[in-house]
């Protein structure tokens, strides 16, 4: 018998990463010391004065399943690195690199050629490079055609610069920044409700399979100005999960409904799953993908440098005294 035999292609494993290699090279900087394929990938850390390296670790969950659906395959790698990224993004690191690792039943060349093209753009979008990464073909563990993708990201910030949620203050203003749709978050509920997985519709699935945003860009032109007290990432666990990781126990982020347009989709879920207000703040980030904590005198300044980079933020709510928490009123 050959490992063949048992289900695993190494010669299709090889195809794939000869379809990649080349393509992996565009996200490369000038501190990356090996090419693809290294045991090891080298990343050589300059012009910092007392660094601190930040990382994050994520995967993609069920959102999966709509591209299965779809048979599409482009834009999950998006995803993959979005939520690895804006999670070191909002302690106020720089994303350095990141590495991808994808499990499969099967090896399809072309498959996982169109998910890197995805990370590669992921990667693109967040101003770092594709440093490496693993494909492992594992027949027998998962449905056939259907893979999983995980992956971790490293940035780093000047030890000084560090955003944790120290410097919160009673009269904080919060600014949130729109989110792309559901993200990569609540999908168990969102297809639950909305995906009739005999007879999808196929408008339902490209909606719902709308990568998440990269907020890098925006952030980072601010961080260069603003002196930020405290940034969310509104992954699982929406806002009442999410934001008190950066109050102080004594303070409560009080947000104002009606301050931000939420999209339609998630009025949807909550009209046709019957989903309460609570459980839809819980589950979901509600049209708000990233949230940012400022002393009130910089909020024009934030406004400004949001609105000259296209964006459309909001003025969603404010930090007051009270039992670590919040108030959605």
């Amino acid at each position: 018998m050959k490992y063949r035999d048992a289900g695993v292609d190494i010669e299709k494993g090889n195809e794939a990463v000869r379809r990649i290699k080349e393509k992996v090279k565009t996200t490369f900087d000038a501190n990356v010391l090996t090419d693809i394929g290294s045991f090891g990938g080298l990343y050589a850390l300059s012009g910092y004065r007392e660094p601190v390296l930040v990382s994050g670790t994520d995967g993609v969950g069920t959102k999966l399943k709509i591209a299965f659906l779809l048979d599409r395959h482009d834009t999950v790698g998006i995803d993959l690195v979005a939520m690895s990224v804006n999670d070191i993004l909002v302690q106020g690191a720089r994303p350095l690199f990141f590495l991808d690792y994808i499990a499969t039943s099967a090896v399809e060349p072309e498959k996982i050629e169109a998910i890197v093209d995805g990370v590669i753009e992921g990667c693109r979008q967040s101003g770092c490079a594709l440093l490496g990464g693993e494909t492992a073909e594992l027949p027998g563990f998962y449905a056939e055609g259907e893979y999983d993708l995980a992956g971790f990201a490293v940035g780093v910030c000047e030890k000084e610069k560090m955003v944790t949620g120290s410097l919160v203050r009673e009269g904080d203003l919060l600014i949130g920044l729109p989110s792309s749709g559901i993200h990569s978050n609540g999908y168990s509920l969102a297809r639950k409700v909305l995906v009739n997985e005999r007879d999808p519709d196929e408008s339902v699935l490209e909606e719902l399979l709308t990568p998440t945003r990269i907020y890098v860009s925006p952030v980072l032109a601010i961080l260069e100005k603003v002196l930020v007290h405290g940034m969310v990432h509104v992954t699982g666990g929406g806002f009442y999960e999410n934001i008190p990781r950066i109050l102080p126990h004594d303070l409560s982020a009080e947000i104002h409904k009606g301050s931000w347009e939420i999209p339609t989709l998630f009025s949807r879920i909550a009209e046709q799953g019957e989903v309460d207000e609570e459980e839809m703040f819980t589950t979901f980030n509600m049209g708000i993908g990233l949230i940012m904590a400022v002393a009130p005198e910089d909020k024009e300044t934030v406004m400004e440098i949001l609105a000259d980079r296209g964006e459309n933020p909001a003025l969603i709510g404010r930090i007051v005294k009270g039992a670590k928490g919040v108030k959605i009123c």
